[in-house]
């Protein structure tokens, strides 16, 4: 009776060791070796460093070629385990920013999905939305590529087997001006479902936009100011 009970206990605490979830997420060792400068400085990041749930940290660093050209980590669950995901951007010394998704993988923090570099050194993204954007039980995440030249809309899903699509676009908004150490606009649901509010191309309008799974559906909330874009996502 007593080894039953010293084995329950072992096994008790390994399924509790197991069952540690991400909590929080900071970047970590300071670089100037990707002078970009896309959000008002030239230091960038080559750690992600994560707190679990159980008070202990790890963290995973790129020693070369990438770094995290972001603000802040987002801590969410992405696929759906009721576990948080840490969605975050990596930008390449030649190849410019990519989208990515960091978690727990048998137990280390590892690099899950992440779309394509954009291809182009200094070549930059700005989140916009990880959400369930269309409500079919799936994750989207949502990027405006090259806020400041292409301003493409870009939704990815992320799906069961661990892959990220390119399920959508639309051409001519923003959310970002060079220099800027915040991005403009996000996500808000007033009662109709998920809407991403973002400027149009000219910053003249704020624009809110809806994915039905297929499409993306834009229309105009109203005049272009940090002030109405504040009061458009508190609805």
């Amino acid at each position: 009776m007593r080894l039953a009970h010293i084995a329950a206990l072992v096994i008790g605490l390994a399924s509790q060791s197991a069952a540690q979830e991400i909590v929080s997420a900071r970047y970590d060792g300071p670089t100037t070796r990707y002078p970009h400068g896309v959000l008002g400085d030239d230091i960038e990041y080559d750690t992600l460093a994560v707190r679990l749930s159980d008070g202990r940290e790890m963290s995973a660093r790129w020693a070369r070629d990438i770094v995290f050209e972001d603000l802040a980590p987002r801590v969410v669950d992405v696929d759906g385990d009721g576990a948080p995901e840490v969605v975050v951007v990596e930008s390449h010394e030649t190849q410019g920013a990519r989208l990515a998704i960091w978690g727990l993988v048998d137990g280390a923090l590892a690099a899950k999905a992440e779309t394509p570099f954009i291809g182009t050194r200094f070549r930059w993204l700005a989140p916009v939305a990880v959400a369930d954007l269309d409500g079919d039980g799936l994750v989207e995440l949502a990027y405006v590529d090259r806020p400041h030249l292409a301003k493409v809309l870009r939704v990815w899903r992320y799906d069961a087997s661990g892959t990220l699509s390119e399920v959508a676009t639309l051409n001519g908004v923003t959310n970002h001006r060079i220099g800027w150490d915040y991005i403009a606009g996000g996500l808000r649901d007033c009662g109709q479902g998920p809407e991403m509010v973002l400027a149009d191309a000219g910053w003249a309008s704020i624009i809110a936009v809806t994915f039905d799974g297929s499409n993306l559906n834009q229309r105009r909330l109203g005049d272009y100011s940090a002030q109405t874009l504040d009061r458009a996502l508190k609805c």
